[in-house]
């Protein structure tokens, strides 16, 4: 039996949840120095994660359902 498909809005919100988590893993160093800036304050933390949300415009519905789908189910272990 298939599992039940995922709305387009819970394949939204994985993916955004997915895409955050690569990029600050990815952006790890990067994102240390912006937040260790003397000019960085605790309000600029939101506007940086959006920052960063905007980049999950570039990945059509139909690229982020596949993208979840392969996520929630890795390639075996040899």
């Amino acid at each position: 039996m298939a599992p039940p498909q995922k709305s387009d809005e819970e394949v939204a919100a994985e993916f955004t949840s997915y895409y955050l988590q690569r990029a600050t893993k990815e952006f790890a160093e990067d994102l240390d120095k912006v937040r260790a800036a003397d000019d960085f304050k605790n309000d600029a933390l939101q506007m940086l994660v959006s920052a960063l949300q905007q980049g999950t415009v570039l990945f059509s519905p139909e690229e982020q359902r596949r993208i979840v789908m392969a996520s929630n189910h890795p390639a075996p272990k040899f």
